[in-house]
């Protein structure tokens, strides 16, 4: 049987944990994998269990039965599953590259359905990885239009994570709100410190001794969604713009990178304002 997956998290009380791990005897599954967290701040209690030998219509039947007595919300997924994932992206090609060279090499358990783009610069990159590219230019007249075959995408593929890879304009609330908790931005870590144009030549003027990257779930308010993954690396003064810049976007693809093989792999869930990670 493929191995399985659970997610849980639910109002922390005495014998939740006992009464997972007696769940998965009772469906004939082992348990080979099990983190758990209890929020001091939220009082929310969290756990992932990877299962083997169990079957999921039979362990979704008994977790219902569980979820209404402790007030639970629980997901169950097929381990190692790719996840249905639609890229947005610019003119910058480094997040993309990093993600599209992870996929190929099985590195990033992500199936890209498509990469739509509001610039026509990275369709060589896509398709010399063999991905679906689609260019929609936005401005003020069609960023609707942009967002709409955004939606369309996502609910016509089944799509289960958006990736915004330096995509380099503003979503609407309204699409952040549909994407809630399945679309993930990634930003330098000068914000909210030098907001604007050439943030890199800034933090060079200022002497700056770390610079790194965030990433995080998007949000209506812009760059400050739940974090998922930051990554920093050390520079000094004999450093140039151009190697700051690229240090700085290093950093971006490989936090972004991770961010996604966390999501992908179901070990990120919410707790508020903030995000549990089972590593």
């Amino acid at each position: 049987m493929t191995d399985l997956v659970v997610t849980l998290q639910c109002p922390d009380r005495p014998g939740i944990v006992h009464a997972i791990t007696g769940v998965v005897v009772e469906v004939s599954g082992n348990i080979i994998e099990l983190q758990q967290f209890t929020s001091p701040d939220t009082g929310a209690f969290f756990i992932r269990v990877e299962v083997s030998g169990a079957d999921a219509q039979a362990l979704t039947s008994k977790l219902e039965g569980l979820a209404d007595r402790y007030a639970a919300q629980f997901e169950v997924h097929e381990a190692g599953r790719p996840t249905p994932t639609l890229i947005l992206a610019s003119k910058a090609g480094h997040a993309l590259n990093e993600l599209l060279f992870r996929r190929r090499t099985g590195a990033l358990p992500i199936d890209v359905v498509g990469i739509m783009a509001n610039h026509d610069v990275l369709r060589s990159m896509a398709e010399f990885y063999e991905a679906p590219f689609t260019h929609l230019p936005v401005d003020a007249g069609t960023k609707q239009d942009f967002e709409d075959a955004v939606r369309q995408t996502v609910e016509e593929r089944g799509v289960e994570l958006v990736v915004l890879a330096r995509y380099m304009q503003i979503l609407s609330p309204d699409l952040c709100d549909f994407l809630a908790g399945r679309a993930i931005n990634i930003h330098h870590s000068f914000l909210p410190g030098f907001k604007g144009a050439n943030p890199y030549r800034q933090a060079h003027t200022r002497g700056v001794k770390l610079i790194g990257a965030t990433a995080h779930f998007v949000t209506s308010d812009l760059d400050e969604g739940p974090i998922i993954e930051q990554n920093v690396v050390r520079v000094d003064h004999s450093m140039s713009v151009a190697k700051l810049v690229r240090k700085g976007q290093s950093q971006e693809s490989q936090t972004l990178a991770e961010a996604v093989r966390l999501f992908a792999e179901h070990r990120v869930l919410s707790d508020g304002d903030r995000t549990v990670i089972f590593r």
